[in-house]
């Protein structure tokens, strides 16, 4: 049962809502705190304004940014439990809002617009906690960040094109972009966005998995350095440490497979070191505000970010601001991906929106890129062909992101060797010992003994690639189908294979470790995976830097887990040969076509789902709702 957090001073509309689940202690506090504040100076709030304060806090907890008090009576909240929920308890719980009383929309707009506590309209002055834009309500910060990006991509999108030689422009693509390898009639989209990112001042290459990304932006980084009239300073940077490590070691991979022309460039394009994106921006020790803003911006003249999915609101706001105007940005990512943790689908709304551009910037990208200027569409290109998977893994992505459950099973159906289905609606603790778990567990037998056997010999190297070999990934951290629930399974088996499997204490040899606090100090991140290994000084934790191994000493890893299984979350930014998926059961909320879609496509071999083919269709049949009004203000 999901534990409610009842407020005793919660009175009028408020308190059903708080016993019904709908609203949170924090929630409710928020609301009467401010409206305390409101009666202090001699107002009186409508109960109905003091509700739409609390479901506006409540919404940032599920991502979205604003509420629609029309639409929002129809939404359902959703809880997560504790990490260790026992193993019987239900892992999510549903609160159907339906028979609470949720006010007549007219109505209720009528008293927020009336509200002391709402600016009424996009051009209202500020200073009261709560905007109303149309009929979307936000928090009155989150509404000023929403503008600003709305505001800056708009102005550098409209910009004119770069002052660049069209005919050297063109003999560079010419020479990077020849169309090889791809199937006859199908469009070069990475030459075109090559052709969008030089002229344009900020662009966003979106595309899934294996579709060409960072090899489009190490050779656009590349070209940069051959028509630029100085060298141009770059920043890499990605939302976390492992998303990071890989862009760095993918930029440097590419870029040594320059064509000869580019070999002046190749080896300044290798020794770019990318960072987190907090690190980029100057993040302060317990402190909110960032070293480079608009009266300090950064530096750099091209700012390449990766893993823009988990980028929030807040935090894309932050690096528009901080960006030089002159400066090109490049925005690559997945937007089919899970969203940022906090609040926003900033990645998604943007490549769903259709805005102006430069007639001037449009003709010359499509003069550039051979293309008609009406299939040009201002700062966004989306690569879709496929380079790295072969067959399963890219057919069954595909009907995902569609929305085709029954192609989505048919695929996992089809017995392919990059694709298994293990078909069962039964947890985990349920099928030890069976044939149906046999799998599972010679892949991880496989890639621990290979694992075990490079850290007791030292070579962090090969215990790193072993580490990435094969992963379970669950969509809970509790409950029967969850991450701990795992990493006990795993641990048993590997214990159970492996002479003296662990017997060294807490560093032993082998031992898989996850980040779980940021540590810029030791340049790790939340997130960041490694494996202890041995060293003539003693084990040390051994983490993948830019293509090699940074080692690090047990006495400084004091914020880590072993991380035999991990959530999709947590594995966003990574990528596995092989990997496991632990579908939960088919009344879980975080049951998403994003999260599904993140799980599979983090494996560039092969992919295992386990679970029921009811759980597969809620999820793909369930697509994220995050409420924002970015997509419609940007065009």
């Amino acid at each position: 049962m999901i534990t409610r957090d009842l407020v005793a001073g919660a009175t009028g509309l408020l308190a059903p809502f708080n016993a019904a689940g709908v609203l949170r202690a924090a929630d409710v506090h928020a609301a009467l705190r401010i409206g305390q504040l409101h009666e202090g100076t001699g107002g009186k709030l409508d109960e109905r304004v003091l509700l739409a304060l609390a479901l506006t806090v409540r919404a940032l907890e599920g991502g979205s940014v604003c509420i629609d008090p029309e639409l929002v009576h129809g939404d359902v909240f959703e809880t997560e439990p504790a990490p260790g929920a026992a193993a019987g308890e239900a892992t999510e719980q549903s609160i159907a809002t339906a028979e609470l009383p949720w006010p007549e929309p007219a109505g209720w707009l009528a008293a927020l617009r009336a509200s002391d506590l709402v600016a009424d309209g996009a051009s209202a002055p500020g200073g009261r906690p709560l905007r109303l834009d149309g009929t979307r309500l936000y928090l009155d910060r989150y509404w000023r960040q929403e503008d600003r990006v709305r505001r800056e991509l708009t102005d550098r999108w409209i910009a004119p094109a770069a002052d660049l030689d069209p005919g050297e422009l063109r003999a560079g693509l010419d020479t990077l972009f020849d169309g090889s390898g791809l199937p006859d009639g199908v469009p070069d989209q990475q030459r075109l966005a090559a052709a969008m990112s030089l002229l344009g001042r900020v662009t966003v290459i979106g595309g899934g998995p294996g579709t060409g990304k960072t090899t489009t932006v190490a050779r656009i980084l590349a070209l940069l350095h051959r028509l630029a009239p100085r060298t141009p300073r770059i920043a890499l940077a990605a939302p976390t440490g492992k998303a990071a490590a890989r862009l760095e070691e993918a930029v440097r991979r590419a870029a040594g497979e320059l064509p000869a022309p580019f070999d002046a460039v190749s080896g300044a394009l290798t020794g770019l070191r990318a960072t987190t994106l907090h690190t980029l921006l100057g993040a302060r020790y317990r402190s909110t505000r960032m070293r480079h803003h608009e009266g300090n911006p950064l530096p750099h003249d091209v700012v390449v970010i990766d893993e823009m999915s988990m980028v929030s609101l807040t935090m894309m706001n932050r690096l528009l601001t901080a960006a030089r105007r002159d400066a090109r940005l490049i925005l690559v990512g997945d937007p089919d991906q899970l969203a940022s943790v906090e609040a926003g689908a900033v990645l998604a709304d943007i490549t769903a929106a259709r805005p102006a551009a430069s007639p001037q910037l449009r003709a010359r990208v499509a003069e550039a890129a051979d293309r008609p200027a009406a299939e040009i569409v201002p700062g966004q290109v989306t690569l879709e062909h496929t380079w790295r998977f072969d067959g399963g893994i890219d057919e069954l992505a595909r009907a995902v992101r569609a929305g085709d459950a029954e192609a989505a099973l048919t695929r996992l159906r089809s017995g392919t060797d990059r694709l298994a289905f293990v078909e069962t609606d039964r947890p985990a603790g349920e099928l030890l010992g069976t044939a149906l778990l046999t799998g599972v567990r010679e892949r991880v037998i496989e890639s621990g003994r290979a694992l075990v056997a490079a850290a007791r010999a030292g070579d962090a190297e090969a215990a790193l690639a072993a580490l990435d070999r094969h992963r379970v990934l669950c969509a809970h951290r509790g409950g029967p189908f969850g991450v701990a629930r795992w990493s006990r399974i795993v641990e048993g088996w590997l214990a159970e294979q492996i002479t003296d499997y662990g017997s060294e204490g807490e560093w032993y040899l082998g031992r898989p470790l996850m980040i779980t606090r940021n540590d810029p100090e030791a340049g790790l991140y939340n997130g960041d995976t490694g494996v202890v290994v041995n060293t003539p000084a003693g084990p040390r934790g051994a983490f993948a830097r830019g293509g090699r191994a940074t080692l690090v000493s047990p006495l400084q890893l004091d914020a880590t887990e072993t991380v035999h299984a991990m959530t999709v979350h947590k594995a966003q930014g990574s990528q596995f040969t092989a990997l496991t998926m632990i579908v939960p059961a088919p009344d879980s909320p975080l049951l998403t076509r994003e999260l599904f879609y993140t799980g599979i496509t983090r494996a560039s071999d092969h992919v295992e789902v386990i679970g029921s083919a009811e759980a597969i269709r809620r999820a793909i049949e369930r697509p994220a709702n995050r409420a924002s009004g970015l997509r419609e203000r940007l065009g």
